[in-house]
């Protein structure tokens, strides 16, 4: 544990890294907010659930463009308008409600695509603001699984700004993106990061094929988490227990954070790119058993164990980003990867209805083993592309990002 105590010693790695999971809330907050909104209008459940899905589809889809720009503006003059304008469709959303329907499938798009890329921003500053590989890579799994309280905090405090009325949780929701943006933005390495030449393309960092496999193989192990999130609802109706979702929900983010915290409190030998399907080998087989969906003490057992390597494989990821991200293009990179997991996240819950409908709960879990898979199939044959390639010279070309 000594290398997180010397990371959280180092000059603003506290402020950003809690500045940020505080920006983030919106992320695990969001789609709660909308659907109880909508439901409090008087809006059905397949109206709800359709503005929750467009909202997280509209936030994968920003990431990737918001990152681009912050490549070549710089991070402030594009975090702070985007935490302006997603809380502004926030705001709207609890202004107007469902109807027009229109007007209210506007605003959540606003504030899911405007959502500000503070996750891809933060893992781009890492490299200027600790000393060392060995500090940014347990300031990934640190992040990897700290994130995981966002799934677990978020929806408590929607609920709880929900007792007063769907509005003010809307607005809570806008508010905490904001205050989180403005303190990392407003931060000294923040203002002064400034991305890398990068050569004039469309494709950024799609241009690398290592990547590309890498973003695919995420989307996979992030369709395991969406189905993940769905099946338990099922399986609590089964169990006629209303809190045993909740529960199993958050002894798959204790699997996460423990398994987080233990991986990067060490340092590991051999190159990421070797390790990584190790870790994905390792995670795709704590979803498989889901399946059998046994009792809830068993299975609170099994949900712990499927979360455990999940921040292990997000921080051996984040290293291959670092790695693998064309010259200039690191932020959109790192957005990529939050678009890749949130996709695939939206593709899981419709896989998880499916399979409830087919086979029942033991059908919705099937999914996440068979996302985790995939993950481990592309990591396996496509692994060689994981291979950093040697420094390439800057084309004449290349244009500054600032």
């Amino acid at each position: 544990m000594r290398g997180y105590v010397v990371f959280l010693r180092r000059p603003y790695a506290g402020r950003l890294l809690g500045a940020t999971l505080l920006g983030r809330l919106p992320n695990g907050m969001g789609m709660l907010a909308v659907v109880l909104h909508v439901r409090s209008d008087g809006g059905g459940y397949p109206l709800a659930g359709t503005l929750a899905a467009i909202l997280g589809l509209a936030t994968a889809a920003g990431q990737p463009v918001l990152g681009r720009a912050m490549d070549r503006l710089g991070q402030p003059r594009v975090l702070i308008p985007a935490a302006w304008a997603s809380a502004a469709g926030f705001a709207a959303l609890a202004a107007i409600g469902a109807d027009p329907l229109p007007v209210a499938v506007a605003a959540v798009i606003a504030a899911g695509f405007a959502t500000p890329p503070l996750e891809a921003g933060l893992r781009a500053l890492w490299p200027d603001v600790l000393d060392g590989p060995e500090q940014v890579d347990a300031a990934y799994a640190l992040d990897a699984a700290a994130q995981e309280l966002l799934f677990t905090v978020g929806p408590l405090l929607v609920v709880a700004a929900a007792v007063a009325n769907t509005e003010t949780a809307l607005l809570l929701t806008g508010a905490l993106g904001i205050a989180g943006t403005l303190i990392v933005a407003l931060s000294g390495p923040s203002r002064r990061w400034r991305g890398e030449p990068r050569a004039s393309d469309w494709a950024g960092p799609l241009r690398s094929p290592g990547l590309r496999v890498l973003l695919l193989s995420l989307a996979c192990a992030g369709i395991a988490l969406g189905v993940y999130a769905v099946a338990v609802v099922a399986y609590a109706e089964r169990q006629d227990s209303e809190a045993a979702s909740g529960l199993l929900l958050a002894c798959m983010a204790g699997g996460a954070l423990t398994g987080g915290i233990v991986y990067g409190a060490r340092r590991w030998a051999g190159a990421p790119h070797r390790r990584l399907p190790w870790l994905m080998a390792a995670l795709a087989a704590g979803y498989v058993p889901l399946v059998l969906a046994p009792g809830l003490a068993v299975m609170a057992v099994l949900a712990f164990v499927s979360g455990v390597f999940l921040a292990p494989v997000l921080a051996c990821s984040f290293t291959l980003v670092d790695r693998l991200a064309p010259s200039g293009t690191v932020t959109e990179a790192f957005a990529w990867v939050v678009a890749a997991v949130g996709a695939g996240g939206s593709l899981g819950s419709f896989v998880a209805g499916v399979g409830q409908d087919v086979a029942g709960v033991p059908g919705a879990f099937a999914g996440a083993g068979a996302g985790g898979l995939l993950a481990l199939t592309l990591c396996l044959f496509g692994g060689r592309t994981f291979h950093p390639a040697p420094a390439q010279p800057t084309p004449a070309n290349a244009e500054a990002s600032a």
